[in-house]
């Protein structure tokens, strides 16, 4: 058998052929937090090409504690680019510099955990115009890939056998970041000097495919950040993951990770956690912890399941370093 293992392309940090499944996605995600300002965020464009419409989500944490938000399906013919509904992602470099740019508007809410009810969070709340351009420059490689096998002297993508209906992405990789620009909401400009990580994904997926997951981005400065997740599969099988980046240095990658969370609230969000991870190079367990600064709780509805995406922006410690990040913690309601 040809020898086979997950290997990231320069050509991964473009858009991908179509491979046809009907919830075929192509999604880029960019997040930010700027220490300074106390003001950051995230974006994200999941194409859907054989559905005919773009995901598009544009989420900022502002320093008076309210939150901008705005989603929405634009209609979309292909899978050229990621261009919909105000929302845009230009590669300059890849693995290098991105472009990131947003036109259109926002929802203003004071109280973001409105959007449990998405329907009476958008007609209740006050609207502002918004945009951000951000250049976005990598602190660190690429972490990820997709599973090929190696043909003559090239990888080459694997026939997807699967059912579509239980994946959650061919391949996926990741990248820390540093994000400088400037967010303008209403009157107010944030100029954005902060961190960040980017991930972009292709292949089927439906938010639904997985029971759970937890995924943790952390940045402390530049020479030190990484992401932590768990995903526990509907067989009940976990699937954990991530790693630590440190300049100069080779990735560590994490083997296993456990979370312990503090909940809060009538809705039950997450807001304190403890994190510990074990990590390939047979160290130490590494222990960071979290704590909520930002929260916003999305929804996500298909064929009758609900699944809620909450999305905090975290400030995490490891001994007597601090970073920020997204926590996201996807859960099933349906069950």
């Amino acid at each position: 058998m040809a020898e086979r293992k997950v290997i990231l392309l320069e050509q991964d940090d473009l858009m991908h052929p179509n491979t046809g499944e009907s919830n075929f996605n192509e999604s880029a995600y960019y997040n930010f937090y700027d220490r300074l300002r106390r003001a950051g965020g995230f974006v994200r464009l999941g194409n859907r090409p054989n559905e005919g419409y773009a995901e598009m989500t544009v989420c900022f944490y502002l320093p008076d504690n309210t939150v901008g938000f705005m989603f929405g399906r634009p209609k979309i013919q292909d899978n050229l680019a990621h261009d919909a509904g105000g929302l845009k992602f230009q590669v300059v470099n890849p693995f290098e510099h991105h472009r990131v740019t947003y036109q259109g508007k926002l929802c203003i809410l004071k109280n973001p955990l409105e959007m449990a009810e998405p329907a009476v969070a958008f007609k209740n709340n006050p609207y502002a115009n918004a945009s951000l351009e951000i250049d976005y420059r990598a602190t660190a490689p690429g972490w990820g890939g997709e599973l090929r096998e190696k043909s003559g002297d090239k990888w080459v993508s694997l026939r997807n056998d699967g059912d579509a209906e239980t994946q959650f992405a061919k391949g996926h990789l990741e990248q820390l970041g540093h994000a400088t620009g400037r967010l303008v909401v209403g009157a107010t400009v944030y100029e954005i000097d902060g961190l960040g990580l980017r991930d972009h994904s292709w292949g089927p997926r439906y938010w639904q495919a997985p029971k759970y997951y937890r995924w943790l981005t952390m940045n402390f400065d530049e020479d030190l950040g990484g992401m932590a997740t768990i995903t526990v599969n509907r067989d009940g099988s976990e699937r954990p993951g991530g790693f630590i980046a440190r300049k100069g240095r080779q990735f560590v990658n994490i083997h296993k990770v456990d979370v312990h969370t503090e909940f809060t609230g009538e809705q039950k969000l997450h807001d304190r956690l403890r994190v510990t991870a074990w990590t390939s190079d047979g160290g130490e367990p590494i222990l960071i912890t979290g704590k909520v600064i930002g929260m916003i709780p999305l929804r996500n509805r298909r064929a009758g399941m609900v699944t809620r995406i909450a999305e905090g922006m975290t400030e995490w410690r490891w001994g007597d370093k601090v970073g920020y990040g997204l926590s996201e913690y996807l859960d099933h309601f349906d069950e």
